[in-house]
């Protein structure tokens, strides 16, 4: 009966310490850096940006040789690369077949989700300060080498509102990563979303005067464009259509993506 008694007593099972979400981040991050592919991805925005810097100083008049002028030509080509980068840091892992190792080493895919979400900001911001440096090195050498006096006309605030803007543009990518998981799919997707539904609903607006007034509050890359407007300071009301509009196309999406991520099959 002792012996018996021994053997059915069982040790207490030991506890796993659950991996930190920083440390978590800190691979999403180098996993952005790793393939060759990513790598020059995240490198082109400054590229793209010294590149923007330079047509603005051979290009630009002297009278809009400004702060503002290089911020506004340097934002189009990276707005454009930084969903791209947040899409391929979702998809990789469905796409790449690394799925398999993370989520056996991380089994809780929300954590892996958010890890790679705040991943992407990171580098959404570190691009920002990076495009913003180069503007200011392009806004000094133009006034340098064109005579045309410095200006510098972009408040604090207004570099705030650019780099809001930036980020929910990269979530947006982020998103569709989430939502379709197909590198592919997302990024064709992402260019309708950017450029086919606001060219869309730009023509009913000019068309239909109902829709007029409906626009701000249905077309985010609409709500969002005051954002990038460096003159301007934006309003209640314009708070209010970029809550609604990143409520619908931004929230409501990732929250079926991210729904969908915890069951899909990982192959």
């Amino acid at each position: 009966m002792t012996a018996i008694a021994v053997g059915a007593v069982h040790a207490p099972r030991a506890s796993v310490a659950t991996m930190p979400l920083t440390r978590i981040t800190g691979v999403e991050l180098r996993k952005m850096f790793d393939t060759r592919s990513g790598f020059w991805l995240i490198a082109s925005i400054g590229i793209s940006a010294v590149l923007a810097t330079i047509g603005v100083i051979l290009f630009a008049p002297d009278d809009q040789m400004t702060y503002s002028t290089f911020a506004t030509a340097i934002r189009f080509p990276v707005v454009i690369i930084l969903p791209l980068i947040a899409i391929l840091a979702v998809t990789s892992e469905w796409s790449q077949r690394t799925g398999l190792t993370t989520f056996t080493l991380v089994p809780h895919r929300n954590r892996i989700i958010g890890a790679k979400a705040i991943a992407s900001v990171i580098i959404a911001i570190a691009a920002m300060a990076l495009t913003f440096a180069v503007g200011a090195l392009g806004n000094l050498l133009g006034a340098a080498l064109t005579s045309a006096p410095l200006v510098w006309d972009v408040t604090m605030i207004q570099c705030l509102y650019y780099v809001l803007g930036m980020v929910l543009s990269l979530l947006i990518g982020f998103m569709l990563g989430v939502l379709i998981r197909n590198s592919t799919g997302a990024i064709v997707t992402y260019f309708i979303y950017t450029f086919l539904i606001p060219t869309v609903f730009g023509l009913l607006a000019t068309s239909q005067h109902w829709f007029h007034t409906l626009q701000p509050w249905i077309d985010i890359q609409f709500a969002q464009a005051g954002l990038f407007v460096f003159d301007t300071s934006l309003t209640g009301e314009q708070w209010a259509n970029i809550a609604v509009t990143g409520v619908v196309w931004l929230v409501i999406p990732l929250a079926i993506g991210v729904a969908l991520s915890t069951r899909a099959e990982v192959k």
